[in-house]
């Protein structure tokens, strides 16, 4: 039975969650009336960005309710929002520069940054935050999310382990099935170090090599096994994301488009059920003027669940050493509030599962069955089993090819401060996140503008051959760039992209990074359409486009649309000031 799904939906505050991805969803406070003259109890609740829009709706509404507290009187809730990781950060350092309420719970995605928090208390020599086990109020397990007919394939053959899913041979993987016309299996995960689903598959990734479902360690880590497992598995990465809704956005666009079942290079994705279940009901898809929601999928995504078991994003209530007893009372009652059945099934129509892991039956009817028997769920890992495990990803993640093509052209100098140019300011962050790059992978620089005296036959230069990388090589070549001339963006683009296409590596990510603060000035080559055909990705050497565009003059529409032909993703730091958040966001695709 394909998936289907058949209850109503609430869209629009989920929908501007996870668009918020790693960006603090500023004023995510609940303005509330006081009920009476004994409600002046206050609890500032922090939650990860996937679910704050629902937790403002819900204390809005245990504000408005009548409930009392231990003590008696009542408790006014404030919900404020922060991705998980960076709250864990914050935690640790106090609270500090965030602009936001110091709070006194704290619902992140999962238990696995309770531990990490742990972690970075005990290593500054103070007391734990977070020392105990905390209850859920929701769950989401991980899921290998893979398009109707490709999922029905897989499940033929029976209960598949996670390398045998996901460690398919990247070229030959669908012939395996009988389907050579489906090409190369490659798949879409989010990077760990700044995604609790990449963090997650990750962990269940090492779980499936020692094939146990608990008390992971170090020396398994170290295991030449289970280090061999790993490589080949994120050997099939198509590209790391910072967001995988931004994966599941293009992929529903790409959908009702035309592209029936179609994930660019991607034969999966892995991530929580809970996307699975928005994409298929439409929230992730654009909605059109008059619309509460996008239309649903004309394919839709099934999630299979590896044989070893799955790791299960958890949704812990935390109260935090800084409530005072009558916060601690009122955190009780609000954790009592949201497990009970009005606020649960409030999560179950956004695709959770319930605080005891149940699904509804709405969930598997739109998702796809589980196991018989149900699902087996990973412990997780001991914190600092988790950080050596991130340490050792780092050199088992899929290398990576990279042009870079940096903007040299006269309006860089246009000065974004008192103190400081557009150029300064765009190769201060481009040095920052070249410093985040991996020391296998292979990178090269360009530099772009028209034609000048210096460069009088094309308007791009060959700054540093591909080949490996050199960070002070590349660092002094910037350092030592001249800015002028126009923007001839899609000369270079073309060219740079040929450029890959004949250097490919099917071992390796091959990227084209575009760094830019204007629009195509150049009146020789100004054909986009063009561009667009050629950049297309190319499902057997995929070759992708990632663009930042840098300044508030810069054509971001343009771009995107230049990326997403290539299944790349474009980087809005129009402004100025999130360029170095761009940078990161960007190089964690490599």
């Amino acid at each position: 039975m394909p998936p289907t799904a058949t209850r109503p939906r609430q869209w629009l505050p989920y929908t501007a969650a996870v668009t918020a991805g790693l960006v603090v969803i500023a004023g995510a406070f609940v303005i509330v009336r006081q009920r009476d003259a004994d409600c002046t109890t206050t609890l500032e609740v922090n939650s990860s960005t996937e679910k704050a829009a629902l937790l403002v709706d819900l204390a809005e509404r245990y504000n408005r309710g009548d409930r009392s507290i231990d003590g008696g009187g009542c408790a006014q809730v404030h919900v404020s929002a922060l991705n998980s990781g960076k709250a864990t950060e914050a935690l640790a350092n106090g609270w500090a520069n965030t602009g936001l309420p110091q709070p006194q719970v704290w619902l992140p995605t999962s238990s696995l940054w309770t531990g990490q928090l742990r972690l970075l208390d005990q290593g500054a020599g103070r007391e734990p935050q977070t020392p105990d086990r905390y209850p859920s109020i929701a769950n989401s397990p991980l899921v290998i999310a893979m398009p109707q007919p490709k999922a029905e394939l897989v499940r033929q053959r029976g209960s598949l382990g996670w390398g045998e899913i996901l460690g398919l041979s990247g070229r030959d993987g669908w012939a395996s099935f009988g389907k050579p016309e489906w090409g190369r299996f490659t798949f879409g995960k989010d990077n760990p170090n700044l995604s609790t689903s990449g963090l997650a598959a990750t962990i269940a990734t090492y779980y499936a090599a020692v094939q146990r479902s608990n008390d992971l360690t170090r020396s398994d880590l170290a295991n030449p096994a289970v280090t061999q497992f790993v490589r080949r598995i994120e050997a099939n990465v198509s590209h790391y994301s910072d967001d995988s809704v931004d994966l599941l956005r293009n992929l529903a666009e790409a959908d009702l488009a035309g592209g029936a079942g179609r994930t660019d290079d991607m034969s999966a994705i892995v991530l929580q059920e809970e996307l699975v279940d928005l994409y298929n009901t439409g929230a992730l898809s654009a909605r059109q003027d008059g619309q509460e929601q996008g239309r649903r999928p004309n394919v839709p995504l099934v999630a299979v669940h590896p044989r070893e078991g799955t790791f299960n994003l958890d949704h812990p209530f935390v109260v935090l050493p800084s409530a005072d007893g009558r916060q601690r009372a009122a955190a009780a009652d609000f954790q009592k509030f949201l497990t009970e059945d009005d606020q649960q099934k409030s999560f179950a129509r956004l695709g959770f599962r319930d605080h005891e892991r149940r699904a509804s039956a709405e969930l598997l009817a739109s998702v796809g069955a589980e196991p018989t028997g149900g699902l087996t769920y990973f412990e997780p890992p001991d914190p600092q089993v988790v950080g050596a495990m991130l340490d050792g990803w780092r050199t088992l993640r899929k290398k990576a090819n990279i042009l870079i093509a940096l903007d040299t052209s006269g309006s860089m100098q246009a000065p974004v401060d008192t103190t400081r140019t557009r150029f300064q300011v765009a190769t201060a962050a481009a040095g920052k996140g070249l410093a985040l790059l991996n020391s296998e992978d292979r990178v090269g620089l360009w530099s772009f503008s028209s034609e000048i005296p210096s460069r009088p036959k094309t308007p791009y230069r060959r700054e540093v051959p591909l080949g490996e990388f050199d960070q002070r090589q590349i660092k002094s070549r910037i350092a030592g760039l001249h800015v002028e001339g126009a923007t001839a963006l899609y000369a270079t683009v073309r060219a740079a992209h040929r450029e890959l296409r004949d250097r490919y590596d099917p071992q390796r990510i091959n990227a084209i990074v575009v760094l830019t603060d204007g629009k195509n000035e150049y009146s020789k080559d100004n054909e986009l359409d063009r561009l667009l055909a050629e950049v297309t990705l190319d499902p057997e050497r995929p070759v992708k486009v990632f663009c930042i565009a840098f300044d508030r003059d810069s054509d971001f529409a343009t771009l995107d649309r230049i990326a997403k032909a290539s299944s790349g993703k474009a980087f809005d730091a129009t402004d100025p000031a999130k360029v170095d958040e761009a940078f990161v966001k960007l190089v964690s695709s490599f």
